[in-house]
């Protein structure tokens, strides 16, 4: 089986390790190329062939006809396999980061080409920037991570033939390079602080920690405006004495920070996969924090059991300028809609604000940075406002307490490797692919009833909405 993948980058991501596990697995009986905008840092596994005109558009790509990149990918795939391959596997094209995309992969299409789109980010789930209303690509497999995007999709109007569910590969977790951190004890959240992490939310749950206990973030984030929130985090919690350190992945090996922690914490408001939520039990490690309901099913449906989440932190309304709040989260809707060409009706509006302040309670994941620093602010200082915030949430008088934590880990830890596996991921890739070389569809999806799927504004937040990655 000759299977060529197409990505904008290479670079280290969660998507870039989906796409080394594909090769890995594939390498076991069949070949892959990779065509990629941007040359990788480091060997992903298979020959790489670098087309500029694949990367981002704000990375140089974008620029050529549509018919003279498909020409580009055609030669590419013909020089390492004269007869052609069996079918290219496309990454995350939804996202207009590249707009003329869509156009080329119909080009190959009409060249013959069978094409697998797989996709892990959604535009129309909280990246209203990466969107454009031109239609996606029709009459070709689509792959999605969750069975949250399977049900959107197929509600959108693809077939149960044209449409796989391909849950990733949970990986073997690495050794430590060295002796774990002995100085002080710690609360890992191994992510790129990110906005959509919630770190906000994390610098709340270190205000609980027992008090010989720190939080540590691992990575800075990439984009430019995410570095500003990042630094804007960074400097609340050194004015106001977090007990949080951040980028502690640049000067650490991360095997031995995982080996070193208490327990590994997740607060992501979104997730594509979710791999925060099962890459720590493989290594023998408490997960705790928020549960993504929609996300954690699909885990739980294999016997991962995470009912010790926190679905919501409520905190008073009262405590963020509740007028200023209101005024904020109204012209999010308004230039959200907007950007998607839509116009809500202002008793819609109204009725969706009035659910989310419900019983005078707002949840601590749907604020924006400046509402979580008051939040963050008054618990810090004043000692009647934590207790008050732990009575309405009682996890947070135990941050990381779990009965029988050691029993909750080996069940879990079992129920990924067992699911997750190499072994079990590679059966479902390949079964995969032969149904796509095997089957051919006529399909195509109706962006409208996509969009309204993903758009709930009973649960629209400003800190997935607010504002928008790079």
């Amino acid at each position: 089986m000759k299977v060529a993948f197409i990505h904008y980058h290479l670079k280290p991501g969660g998507v870039t390790t989906v796409l080394r596990h594909q090769l890995e697995v594939l390498s076991e009986g069949g070949e892959g190329l990779v065509l990629s905008g941007i040359p990788p840092a480091d060997p992903v596994g298979a020959p790489v062939v670098t087309i500029p005109a694949l990367a981002y558009d704000s990375q140089g790509g974008g620029g050529e006809p549509a018919d003279v990149v498909a020409d580009a990918v055609e030669a590419a795939i013909r020089a390492h396999w004269p007869a052609g391959c069996d079918l290219l596997h496309v990454h995350n094209p939804l996202l207009a980061k590249n707009r003329r995309l869509p156009a080329v992969l119909e080009a190959l299409q009409r060249r013959g080409l069978r094409l697998l789109l797989q996709v892990h980010d959604f535009a129309e789930d909280g990246r209203p920037q990466h969107y454009t209303r031109q239609p996606y690509p029709a009459d070709c497999h689509y792959a999605v991570v969750n069975s949250r995007d399977y049900r959107f999709l197929r509600r959108s109007g693809l077939s149960e033939r044209g449409l796989h569910r391909l849950p990733n590969m949970i990986a073997d977790p690495p050794a430590p390079a060295g002796p774990p951190e002995a100085d002080t004890p710690q609360v890992l959240y191994p992510v790129r602080a990110i906005r959509r992490k919630n770190i906000g939310e994390a610098a709340l749950l270190s205000c609980y920690f027992p008090g010989d206990c720190r939080l540590a973030v691992t990575l800075p984030p990439n984009s430019e405006r995410d570095r500003a929130l990042h630094a804007a985090w960074q400097a609340f919690a050194r004015s106001t004495g977090l007990k949080a350190v951040f980028d502690v992945g640049l000067h650490r090996d991360f095997g031995s920070l995982l080996a070193g922690a208490r327990f590994i914490l997740t607060t992501s408001i979104m997730e594509g996969f979710g791999f925060s939520f099962l890459e720590p039990w493989a290594a023998g490690k408490l997960v705790w924090g928020r549960r993504l309901p929609e996300i954690c099913r699909d885990f739980e449906s294999r016997g991962v059991s995470l009912g010790h989440l926190y679905n919501r932190l409520d905190v008073p309304l009262g405590w963020i300028a509740p007028e200023a709040f209101e005024a904020r989260w109204r012209a999010s809707v308004r230039n959200v809609c907007r950007s998607f060409g839509l116009t809500p009706a202002p008793a819609e509006v109204r009725a969706a604000f009035e659910h989310i302040t419900r019983n005078g309670q707002v949840d601590f994941g749907l604020l924006d940075e400046d509402a979580q620093r008051q939040v963050i602010a008054r618990v810090h200082a004043e000692r009647p406002a934590a207790r008050r915030l732990a009575a309405a949430n009682p996890f947070l008088q135990n941050p990381g307490r779990v009965p029988d934590a050691g029993e909750l880990v080996r069940r879990n830890r079992a129920a990924v490797l067992a699911g997750y596996n190499r072994a079990a991921y590679r059966g479902r890739l390949v079964d995969t692919y032969r149904r796509v070389i095997g089957t051919t569809v006529r399909q195509r999806v109706d962006k409208a009833v996509l969009l309204a799927a993903f758009l709930d504004l009973k649960a629209f937040g400003l800190l997935k909405w607010g504002a928008h990655d790079a």
